[in-house]
């Protein structure tokens, strides 16, 4: 490595919208540059993880160091492929701050989308040069001009400098690295300075601990030098060291403006934080400012199946946050329903615009609920969960994918929800409190309106991209959701980019899958955090037969509350089977009824229920005074939704 002065290396990522052609680029790359041998099967070389693969999409950022021969020189670039989905812009902006520029990928036939425009931002807010890159020439409707023309307008980049490639094919590939090492400067760094090195990412290895990803700003590092993390003060002897072609190749040692990794024995998740600065011992450095947390968008229970796989629950998520280290996690008790069993909560979609509902049965095994005790909602019991913030829903799903397919362990979501604000109203409550301004997650703890002078919900500021033609149909879907516009720019004459001030909570579940269906596929949608804004907020609870069912509380915005109860009361008539005896549910705020439903008195269905109840009181779930057979739950579970 010491073959490589600072002026022969170039550290660069791809960024790029969702399914505009990174990893191709990248296996690309990888095989021009002579890292991995040409085949058919290079396909997400740098894709590792199984949910990567299934999903064809890139999840975690990953770097590959090349060698590659230029001008009768060999340079060392350093690349870094990046996820595109905007639930993980927090990976692209980590793994920008090792680089020194961009390789900015545009689909050739689709253009600029929401994405590209943020990703775009993040490398510009970074100071980072911008390589414009229009893939997939070899598209049969590919429109280069017209996409060089996009990039020119939008980003005020001038259109000849746009490379035109097909990655797939690998057109063009060579005057890629040659724009990288033309146009993208050196890291500025100084190697006789004492070492100062970030950790930008990290995995756990059960066997070798803690493999941290680093880069290295100024001074050298080897094998046996003591070094010591600014954060913990622990000082760690390094085991090894070396760079990711793209697995791991051990070298002597690493210099400053190299990026590679660096295991040093630390054998606990909490003592390798991203963002980190490492140096050596008895040589303290400035610490490098690190990263800006990321902020959770999205909040979920995840509950072990069993209670007794708690510990190694824990034990999964601590890893799996290391790795993913934008998970906030806070482990709790919750008020459950049951007597001493393990949890097993079952979700399925609602026909209303922003929740999930849940009803929560307890039994040793979700696969044999027919032994769960008949017991009255009253009693209650303290189970253990950890309370999981997410970028998105998707951030949600494939963490979950991940704890399942890596770690072994099944795990329960509960409802998503967004975290909603309150202003106390007296200086008793705000003693009480310790602060004046509190943060509600869970709908069932939403003070009453009494005790709080205004209510806050979390804002975003979203961005769609689309073809004209839908526009107006897109602007009926944002003021539906309680959008306000806030820009409307014309990207050439078939697109149009609108921005909108969305509440979280109306985006949350099901909007993109709103947008696609309306614009056929070709809308994009990406968003970022705005803060918070005052709102009408009410909690309002659904009621069987006068009782409430503390798990389908919920938090509406008053405008909209009848819509939300009345869809809600609707499904739940459609999925509880008929009594002998009509039932009422309801959706209440405080004690006014807002809507209801009426199911059961149906005597065509005498003999079936006969026929269930003479299988024994053991067989019926009680809710209140009202018995309903388990197995009406079973096929609620067996229909759970997508999420």
């Amino acid at each position: 490595m010491s073959r490589f002065p600072v002026e022969d290396i170039r550290n660069f990522s791809i960024i790029a919208h969702v399914d505009h052609g990174k990893s191709t680029l990248a296996d690309r790359l990888l095989e021009l540059t002579g890292t991995i041998d040409k085949t058919q099967k290079n396909k997400q070389v740098l894709d590792k993880l199984q949910v990567e693969r299934e999903r064809g999409i890139t999840v975690k950022a990953q770097t590959a160091s090349l060698f590659y021969s230029f001008g009768g020189k060999q340079y060392l670039l350093n690349l870094i492929d990046t996820p595109g989905h905007v639930d993980f812009s927090y990976e692209v902006s980590r793994s920008l701050s090792a680089c020194q520029g961009v390789l900015l990928v545009v689909d050739a036939n689709e253009g600029i989308q929401a994405q590209t425009v943020a990703n775009f931002f993040l490398a510009f807010e970074a100071q980072l040069s911008v390589i414009p890159v229009i893939n997939k020439i070899d598209l049969k409707n590919a429109d280069p001009e017209r996409v060089g023309k996009q990039i020119e307008k939008v980003f005020d980049i001038p259109s000849e400098e746009c490379i035109k490639i097909s990655a797939k094919l690998g057109t063009n590939i060579d005057s890629v690295l040659q724009a990288v090492i033309e146009r993208i400067p050196p890291p500025k760094v100084h190697r006789e300075n004492p070492l100062k090195a970030l950790v930008f990412d990290s995995t756990f290895d059960q066997y070798r601990g803690v493999i941290a990803n680093i880069a290295l700003f100024d001074g050298v590092v080897s094998k046996g030098d003591k070094i010591v993390s600014a954060h913990t003060k622990k000082t760690y002897e390094v085991n090894e060291v070396g760079i990711l072609n793209p697995n791991e190749q051990p070298t002597h040692k690493l210099y400053a403006g190299q990026v590679g990794f660096l295991i040093a024995g630390m054998k606990d998740v909490t003592e390798a934080q991203i963002g980190d600065t490492l140096y050596l011992h008895n040589h303290p450095v400035e610490p490098l400012p690190g990263f800006k947390s990321a902020k959770p968008m999205v909040f979920a229970g995840v509950y072990p199946i069993d209670q007794s796989e708690y510990n190694n629950l824990k034990s999964a998520i601590e890893k799996l946050t290391l790795n993913d280290s934008s998970v906030t996690v806070h482990r709790d008790s919750s008020l459950a329903l049951g007597a001493g069993w393990s949890i097993c909560h079952w979700l399925w979609r609602l026909p209303w615009p922003h929740a999930v509902l849940g009803i929560q049965i307890w039994g040793p095994y979700a696969q044999t609920v027919s032994t769960i005790p008949s017991q009255p909602f009253s009693q209650a019991l303290k189970i253990h969960f950890c309370e999981l913030g997410f970028l998105g829903l998707l951030h949600m799903e494939v963490f979950n994918q991940r704890l399942e397919q890596e770690y072994n362990a099944s795990v329960i979501l509960t409802t998503p929800t967004v975290p909603y604000k309150a202003v106390l109203s007296s200086a008793k409550l705000i003693k009480e409190y310790k602060e004046k301004e509190i943060t509600i997650i869970n709908p069932a703890q939403f003070p009453d309106k009494s005790k709080v002078t205004e209510y806050l919900e979390p804002v975003v500021l979203g961005t769609v991209i689309t073809p004209t033609e839908y526009t107006g149909k897109i602007m009926a879907l944002c003021q539906a959701r309680r959008a306000i516009q806030k820009n409307m720019t014309f990207i050439d004459e078939n697109r149009v980019m609108l921005k909108y001030l969305f509440p979280l909570n109306e985006i949350v579940v099901d909007f993109y899958d709103s947008l696609k269906s309306l614009s056929s596929g070709y809308a994009s949608f990406d968003y970022e955090d705005a803060g918070y804004q005052t709102a009408e907020l009410i909690k309002m609870d659904i009621l069987l037969n006068g009782n409430i069912v503390e798990e389908l509380v919920t938090v509406v915005h008053r405008e909209k509350a009848y819509t939300v109860g009345k869809g809600i009361c609707e499904r739940l008539k459609d999925s509880l089977p008929r009594q002998l005896f009509e039932i009422a549910i309801q959706a209440a705020v405080g004690s006014k009824v807002i809507a209801r439903e009426t199911y059961g008195g149906d005597i065509t269905r005498k003999m079936k229920l006969l026929k269930r109840q003479s299988e024994g009181k053991k067989k019926l779930r009680k809710v209140g005074n009202i018995e309903i057979p388990k197995d009406a739950f079973i096929k609620v579970l067996k229909t759970q939704p997508n999420k």
